[in-house]
């Protein structure tokens, strides 16, 4: 993996300062209530074809804001599985909610509903790890296909992390890695976080591409310029 150029590579793009700034100002109304439903969507769908871009070895693959209500829907096949993965978290949270309004109730049985908040506490952290682990690479196997089902064909999911473990993990650290950084544009006047945000989110989408490149350089992704109509 070149993992330097996956930190600097939006800069060789001619027209960066351009996207970066559309980027940074969308990531600005993701703070705006109504609004982010579609900026937000947007950028996630973006990050996709940036992602699809460079497994298919694109020397430039920052990609045009010329597809957005592609991108939109795209984003939006990806909110929707995050949020399927994570009705498990949702019950846990429910649960744990119950549980405290019958401990409210029944004094004696505080230390019991105590442990067991721990102990759901505990599945919902673990749960949200493997979350975390596992999705970038369902969302590879979704960029592959083009199809909403991709995220949950399991087998494959865990077969490609198993295939590609080490660029895998390098991938995930250097993610959090770049959020972290991206973070620290708080300094610069509080705005700049938004485009030092956007710039973290394609380092992100780079190195994911990277890690599908590698697993198969050869490999020719179904175009993203429209949704498949099995999305729409």
């Amino acid at each position: 993996m070149d993992i330097g150029r996956s930190f600097t590579f939006m800069f060789d793009d001619e027209k960066w300062i351009e996207k970066i700034a559309i980027g940074g100002l969308l990531f600005l109304t993701v703070a705006i209530p109504l609004v982010n439903i579609f900026t937000g969507l947007v950028i996630i769908g973006y990050t996709l074809r940036l992602l699809r871009n460079v497994a298919a070895g694109d020397p430039t693959p920052l990609p045009a804001w010329d597809d957005w209500g592609g991108d939109w829907m795209r984003g939006l096949m990806v909110v929707l599985a995050a949020i399927i993965y994570s009705i498990p978290i949702i019950l846990i949270s429910f649960f744990t909610s119950l549980m405290g309004a019958i401990a409210g109730q029944a004094r004696n049985l505080e230390g019991l509903v105590g442990v067991c908040a721990a102990g759901l506490s505990c599945l919902s952290g673990l749960w949200g790890l493997a979350v975390a682990i596992v999705f970038p690479a369902a969302m590879i196997k979704y960029v592959d296909d083009g199809e909403f089902g991709s995220f949950f064909k399991f087998s494959e999911i865990f077969r490609f992390i198993g295939d590609n473990l080490s660029n895998y993990i390098v991938a995930l650290l250097l993610i959090i890695v770049a959020r972290i950084v991206g973070g620290l544009g708080v300094i610069l006047c509080v705005i700049g976080v938004f485009f030092t945000m956007f710039w973290s989110t394609l380092v992100m989408g780079h190195l994911l591409g990277q890690v599908r490149a590698q697993a198969a350089p050869t490999v020719v992704s179904p175009p993203m310029g429209e949704p498949p109509a099995s999305e729409i």
